[in-house]
């Protein structure tokens, strides 16, 4: 079958998306979708993107809208925080959803977003991240540790001391102060991979240049280096919030922009907020044979 279909391309700090409607009828079918994110991510060969994220209606009456988003391998993952960015934007500049405040369904639960507007264009926006959790079993990870904080873990017989956490997805957090000394494509991979974690995880690697800032460079789980990851700064500042190396407001430098962090606590446990801007890059259209 032939269809014309109509995307958009955007990005959150160059973590860029290739965005499909589906709010009023289904374009791709289910089974196709998994395909698809894998051609249209081919950079080189095809649009080029880490991820593929789709505009769907709510199936809980709480949301106002559905987010669905795939890795550039096919996976499809709970959450993505500049993703869901890039979604708001394309939301409310398509009159999806006409509100400045979106209810959001995602696999990670209901996300509460804010547009900031200026002149009627969305300028930045600020998504509740969440709740997250540092217990092994929620991660998940096989581990005898309740919780795996600043531990270490044998990668390949090396011991390399980290943080892993979810917030909606998994996250691995390891402090350094070089982060020129990494070779990402090359340890990223056997982390992301490793035996522990059977959902295998996102990885991030920081250097803490003040109480507030950071910087810090990414390998994401399904798509491998990235600009920018918005759950992995997300991660990261809780790590280092819950190890008392941060502050609970903290600007992250990534390879492709700024995110604000503020953290929170609900339930003594820790949730955060993160507030940056998505930019449309292009609008486009190509045939497919699905």
């Amino acid at each position: 079958m032939n269809i014309t279909l109509k995307f958009s391309k955007m990005h959150g700090l160059g973590n860029d998306y290739v965005i499909i409607n589906e709010f009023e009828k289904i374009i791709i079918p289910e089974d196709k979708k998994s395909t698809l994110a894998k051609e249209l991510c081919r950079r080189g060969f095809s649009v080029g993107a880490d991820g593929v994220i789709f505009v769907a209606p709510a199936t809980q009456t709480e949301a106002d809208v559905r987010f669905r988003v795939f890795n550039a391998d096919g996976s499809e993952a709970e959450m993505c925080g500049n993703g869901i960015r890039c979604f708001a934007k394309f939301v409310y500049d398509n009159s999806i959803i006409s509100s400045k405040k979106l209810s959001v369904e995602t696999l990670a639960g209901i996300k509460e977003i804010e547009l900031n507007l200026e002149n009627g264009e969305v300028k930045f926006i600020e998504v509740d991240m969440g709740i997250s959790t540092f217990n092994t079993d929620e991660v998940p990870m096989k581990s005898d540790l309740k919780f795996f904080i600043n531990k270490e873990l044998l990668v390949e017989g090396n011991p390399l001391r980290m943080t892993v956490l979810n917030i909606g997805n998994p996250h691995a957090v390891i402090f350094t102060p070089n982060l020129g000394s990494v070779i990402l494509d090359e340890i990223g991979p056997l982390i992301e991979n490793h035996k522990s974690f059977p959902d295998r995880i996102n990885v991030h690697f920081v250097n803490i240049l003040d109480m507030d800032e950071i910087e810090m460079i990414t390998w994401e789980r399904g798509s491998g280096v990235t600009l920018a990851c918005g759950t992995g700064a997300t991660s990261s500042v809780l790590a280092g919030y819950r190890l008392g190396l941060l502050d609970d407001q903290v600007l992250v430098h990534l390879p492709g922009g700024k995110l604000r962090v503020t953290v929170y606590q609900k339930y003594e446990e820790l949730g955060a907020f993160i507030r940056g801007n998505a930019e449309l890059v292009f609008k486009g259209e190509m045939e497919l044979d699905i």
